[in-house]
């Protein structure tokens, strides 16, 4: 694996640079492809800037809500206690994919941060206790939960296709398309368990044996959370070390979303960060807690509210170009009705090396696989969910996401990249197999 390495190290930028680059691609291939002007075009992408304002606070919301809600006391004592549980190595490496798989299928930001948390906390309890235990193995693992996101409860392109009024309705043919039929199908469901089985058994069959060489956790590199708690001298100070005013306003929230699901309505990104939200307030100790968590999360939020509104100057400029249509034309000229969905797998996970974000992908390439899947006939719950599973599939090679992970650890994308290529390979077999057989 080393030549991944040390093209991973020596040639990707970072996603900033790789968003400001695709801008002038797209650009470039606008002006050659389309009768557009220079002008019309810098219109179309300044007017495009602010088209997915609400959507970057969704996503940023839900990046913040999951690592704050993975940083919580009960939180962190469930890791804690989970840590005691594998009771050897090889069982160690699969638990802690498993439970980041997991905490991703509930939000990616938990799992991203979970996956971390975990790995240290088994790695030091597993030390404690004369365990030998690879710790790049046990982060790589951690990570590979992550391959799984897009098919859980917090999966941006479904509850894009879902919420009311998202960019993603217009190609839709002006319609909202439930989550019933993408992220909570039988199918999807199937797909997500077969794909946590079989990358499981991929780690445990590349797991390091007894006498292969191993590096062991050095350090005890367990962080003690800030909790915020702060002397209490005025009356003011009362009320911020006082659980009762964020669980009466957490016990407000949950009563809002029990009306809201009893009375017919669904499941949308605001509703899934609503929810969040009200386990946070149920869970914190007072509003001294919550403040110091969302400090802490919220440096983790800065490049999704720089980057976005990139992609969403890019898709002004192919809406506004035609460039969507002419990318979509092309796109029905290779596929039939059951090879779309593969295809559009196979280039989603090409899109993301491009642009790793989950929506902000969907911005750029969503329209125009739900207008090439449209004019083949192709189910618009095959497509959403093709492109879901691209953009999560090529997260194992591409070090943008591991990056918060890999700090947690004291690691480098080329300390884990060996054991997520084989992630990528075997839950590449799941995806492909999957879209395959539904598309018949």
């Amino acid at each position: 694996m080393r030549p991944i390495n040390n093209v991973v190290e020596r040639f990707i930028p970072s996603a900033l640079v790789f968003s400001i680059a695709l801008t002038f691609i797209v650009a470039i291939l606008a002006l050659i492809l389309t009768d557009t002007g220079p002008a019309d075009l810098i219109l179309y992408w300044g007017d495009g800037l602010a088209g997915l304002l609400s959507f970057i606070t969704q996503m940023a919301l839900i990046l913040l809500l999951g690592h704050i809600l993975a940083n919580t006391g009960p939180v962190r004592r469930l890791l804690a206690f989970l840590g005691s549980v594998p009771s050897s190595p090889l069982m160690a490496y699969v638990f802690v994919f498993v439970v980041a798989a997991v905490a991703s299928l509930i939000t990616w930001g938990l799992g991203l941060v979970v996956g971390g948390l975990l790995a240290r906390e088994v790695a030091y309890q597993g030390r404690e206790r004369g365990m030998k235990l690879h710790f790049p193995m046990l982060v790589a693992s951690g990570f590979a939960g992550f391959v799984v996101w897009h098919m859980g409860y917090s999966a941006s392109g479904p509850l894009t296709a879902a919420t009311e009024g998202s960019f993603l309705i217009e190609p839709l043919g002006g319609e909202t398309l439930p989550i019933t039929e993408t992220v909570f199908s039988s199918w999807n469901m199937i797909a997500a368990v077969a794909t946590i089985l079989v990358v499981g058994l991929a780690l445990f069959l590349v797991a390091p044996r007894p006498g292969d060489r191993i590096k062991e956790l050095e350090i005890d590199a367990r962080e003690q959370a800030d909790d915020g708690q702060e002397e209490i001298v005025t009356p003011a100070d009362r009320l911020d070390a006082s659980r009762v005013v964020t669980l009466l306003l957490g016990l407000m929230l949950t009563a809002y979303l029990v009306l809201h699901f009893a009375q017919g309505g669904t499941l949308t990104l605001d509703t899934v960060n609503w929810s969040f939200l009200a386990l946070i307030l149920l869970l914190v100790r007072n509003p001294f807690e919550l403040i110091a968590l969302t400090k802490n999360a919220a440096s983790n939020v800065g490049e999704i509210l720089l980057q976005f509104p990139l992609y969403a100057g890019i898709l002004g400029m192919m809406t506004g170009s035609g460039l969507i249509q002419v990318f979509s034309d092309a796109f029905v000229a290779i596929s039939t009705p059951v090879t779309f969905g593969l295809l559009a797998f196979l280039s989603a996970g090409l899109v993301n090396f491009f642009v790793p974000s989950g929506g902000g992908q969907f911005a750029v390439q969503g329209p125009i696989m739900l207008s090439a899947g449209a004019e083949l006939g192709v189910d618009p719950a095959i497509t959403v969910m093709a492109v879901s599973y691209g953009d999560q599939w090529t997260n194992m090679v591409q070090p943008f996401w591991a990056i918060p992970l890999l700090a947690i650890a004291g690691l480098k994308m080329r300390d884990i990249l060996g054991y997520t290529t084989v992630v990528l390979i075997a839950s590449g077999l799941v995806f492909g197999g999957t879209l395959l057989l539904v598309s018949l």
